[in-house]
């Protein structure tokens, strides 16, 4: 469920009905433009976080479906995206770390990944940024070493990527103000700047350019442009303009902060490895949190700008009547919440995050039931109608096509992984649950501000039994891992 807050924020600008036109005939139907966004909460304007400042996406919301329930399958990049390309459930992969496109094949006789599809259906094919892991779609450690080939084997046509003053593809990544990034050898390591002029004086500016550039190059073509922007990810940099318009505005705290019931809490490494303008502190102080909070929505703003001009090119150029357009964040991101600044757990604030679709002639909608990221692959398929839609392997998701058309559920559940846990989450609950069954199991009820709550789990034996009945019905009890965490928490 999402708040009454939401609610009315978006039926501020939201028309939601049961309406839709008449689709295309035929095969190859619409070009699809994907929008993939690091590490970006569903903390935007057009979810109900009125201090946030997203004025673009909350405009494709206006004219889109906004999926409010969505969550990926694991909270880190490299696997989120794997599950997201590849359509499969880490319960059939076993893929749940950074390296996991180094499993699929150079050559198969059936599509492997989404692009891959669209790209045998006679589709051009580009991606620009960060769509796969690495930041241009080619297999380089962050030190730069590696053959550099295809992350996503026969998938694009074109991999466009312009590096700029950061010279490849990890150098966008990490990259700071006039070319320096972190693992150029300079040890800078900054957690935040804030002194760019201009939006193309930073990586994501650049990304917008090229993403512009490639949309008038194939405009009289079917194509697929996969274009993946980097922040809000670490370090926290956008232009000067950004922070100023943050620096002193008024926004509230991470709504739960102590964790005493947490099992899978952990120590921010990753955000705490970066130099802080401030002595190191954790748990920070709420000063110091403010500052955090207010550097990452000032990076929100300058991405979601980013994304205005790409929105903006596809409107000019008259393709919008002709382009399904998917905005994605790769996973949420803890801001505080349970003391922790990252992604890497199981928890509500780290699995969920927005997912927005505009398809011609749909009408806008919220959909607050489950949906899981795997289901953005078949729901593709059933609406774009790709000439060759042969996989290698089954898909995992389930089409959500029809659900934004009435705007029923397709599922009853979302199942996230982290390490050794199985997250779900139900239309107002999650459960975590220990497949080494030695930590006990969790539950939380969604605060109707997306916060978790308490664990529950102790006083509500009744909502997690009802839960563990649904996960009986998925396609994972297939898995045996899966199937004996589930059914040992019944007592099976």
């Amino acid at each position: 469920m999402f708040s009454s807050k939401l609610l009315v924020c978006l039926s501020a600008f939201s028309v939601v009905t049961a309406g839709y036109a008449a689709e295309p005939s035929g095969a190859n139907r619409y070009n699809v433009l994907f929008i993939a966004v690091d590490d970006l909460r569903d903390d935007l304007n057009c979810f109900g976080s009125d201090w946030v400042e997203s004025p673009n996406i909350d405009r494709l919301a206006k004219n889109g479906l906004s999926f409010t329930n969505h969550h990926v399958q694991v909270a880190t990049c490299g696997a989120s995206r794997f599950a997201m390309l590849t359509g499969l459930s880490p319960a059939t992969s076993k893929m749940q770390g950074n390296n996991a496109f180094k499993t699929l094949a150079r050559e198969s006789d059936r599509a492997q990944t989404l692009p891959e599809v669209f790209r045998r259906s006679g589709y051009k094919t580009a991606s620009i940024g960060k769509v796969s892991h690495s930041t241009d779609g080619k297999e380089f450690a962050y030190n730069g070493k590696g053959d550099g080939r295809d992350e996503l084997p026969n998938a694009w046509d074109e991999l466009p990527t312009e590096y700029g003053e950061w010279q490849r593809g990890w150098g966008l990544m990490f990259g700071y103000h006039g070319g320096v990034h972190r693992e150029d050898g300079s040890g800078h390591k900054d957690l935040m700047e804030f002194v760019a002029e201009e939006d193309s004086e930073l990586p994501d500016g650049l990304i917008a350019d090229v993403a512009i550039k490639q949309l008038q190059k194939w405009k009289d073509e079917r194509f697929f442009i996969g274009v993946g922007f980097i922040k809000p990810h670490l370090p926290f940099v956008a232009t000067k303009g950004d922070w100023d318009a943050f620096k002193d505005k008024d926004i509230p705290l991470a709504p739960r902060q102590e964790h005493t019931d947490a099992n899978y809490w952990h120590k921010s490494h990753e955000f705490f490895k970066y130099d802080a303008p401030y002595d190191d502190e954790n748990p920070l102080s709420e000063e110091n949190q403010l500052m955090n909070r207010r550097a990452y929505f000032a990076c929100v703003r300058y991405v979601d700008r980013q994304i205005g001009r790409v929105l903006n090119e596809l409107e000019t150029l008259g393709l919008a009547d002709e382009t399904i357009v998917v905005l994605w964040g790769d996973h949420g991101w803890c801001l505080g919440d349970l003391q922790m600044w990252g992604k890497h757990s199981p928890y509500e604030e780290a699995n969920r995050s927005p997912l927005i679709v505009r398809v011609p002639g749909y009408d806008s909608k919220v959909i607050d039931s489950p949906v899981e990221t795997i289901d953005i692959f078949p729901s593709l398929l059933e609406l774009c109608q790709p000439k060759d839609t042969a996989t290698a392997r089954p898909l995992d998701g389930v089409s959500f096509a029809q659900s934004a058309k009435t705007g029923k559920a397709s599922r009853e559940l979302a199942i996230s992984y982290w390490a050794r846990s199985i997250s779900v989450r139900d239309d107002s609950f999650r459960l975590i649950l220990d497949r080494d069954r030695k930590k006990p199991a969790e539950l939380y009820k969604i605060q109707a501000d997306g916060s978790s709550g308490r664990n529950i789990a102790s006083t509500n034996p009744e909502r997690i039994q009802s839960i563990l009945t649904k996960m009986l019905k998925r396609k994972e009890m297939e898995q045996k891992d899966f199937a004996a965490t589930v059914k040992a928490s019944l007592g099976n």
